[in-house]
């Protein structure tokens, strides 16, 4: 979809986590230029206020602004509540938010509620996040899920979850984006006929983002690149019916071995489902 093409979204409404920087914030203003109501999901009021303003500023619906620290399973749960409180229908759910390899020879950091910080954020974040607001997009239906994820994997050690071996931020993260795509195609398996669509991404590779120019390398693509492919999984009427699928950028991509292994997806399932029961 190009500039010249994006659709009519008036009337949809559209959450994207991590929506105060980089491709978030390009994605919030695009869609609300298009007519959608966006919700505005960051950490930092400031930020959030600031990406509102814009949206208004340039004539879009009125966005909604909601606050909360994905590390923190108990600030997933309440976002979760917030959204089903403020608004009576979710047309899509991007789950963009994420954290990346970090700084060269960063140290391995935890959650509050113990698991290892990008596992959390990466994937359980949006795991419960999603399935949490689910009676939204399903009482929307038609309606999509749409997982930003990343070409770069890495197969999961399911006895190594908390990488207690050999532990660096690279590897983390691209386990982490491993298991997202996993539980993107168990997801849309589970919604089979329920008018809902779950699609995960990698929208384009090393944009000139905050997340990549912390890893100290150079940007290999624009922001605008990673607008374009994940508009057309949010928006594209070509894919209504699509789903279970992950991208690369605009064309069909191929995700790690692992997540085409049905079994090692349930392994995945179940040990998410386990950690997650724990931490109410």
């Amino acid at each position: 979809m190009s500039d010249n093409t994006t659709a009519d979204l008036t009337g949809r409404t559209i959450a994207i986590t991590g929506s105060t920087d980089g491709l978030g914030r390009a994605l919030a203003l695009r869609l609300a230029a298009a007519g959608a109501q966006v919700i505005v999901h960051g950490r930092d009021e400031r930020r959030a206020g600031e990406v509102a303003e814009s949206i208004l500023a340039a004539g879009g619906p009125a966005p909604q602004i909601v606050l909360a620290d994905l590390s923190q399973l108990a600030q997933v749960d309440r976002l979760a509540d917030e959204i089903a409180t403020r608004v009576t229908r979710l047309d899509v759910l991007v789950n963009n938010a994420g954290i990346g390899f970090g700084r060269p020879d960063a140290p391995r950091l935890f959650s509050s509620d113990g698991f290892e910080l990008r596992w959390a954020v990466n994937h359980l974040a949006p795991y419960r996040l999603t399935r949490r607001l689910l009676p939204l997009p399903q009482a929307s239906a038609p309606a999509r899920v749409v997982n930003v994820a990343s070409a770069g994997q890495q197969e999961i050690d399911f006895d190594d979850l908390s990488f207690d071996h050999d532990y660096d931020g690279v590897s983390a993260y691209r386990r982490s984006k491993l298991a997202q795509i996993m539980s993107t195609f168990e997801l849309a398996a589970d919604l089979t006929g329920a008018g809902v669509t779950v699609n995960a991404l990698h929208p384009a590779t090393f944009m000139d983002t905050t997340m990549v120019a912390e890893t100290g390398a150079a940007p290999q693509s624009t922001v605008a690149e990673g607008v374009e492919a994940t508009l057309r999984v949010i928006a594209d009427p070509a894919l209504a019916q699509v789903t279970g699928h992950y991208f690369h950028g605009l064309t069909p991509g191929q995700p790690h071995p692992q997540a085409l292994n049905p079994a090692a997806r349930r392994r995945l399932r179940e040990l998410t489902d386990t950690a997650l029961s724990t931490k109410v």
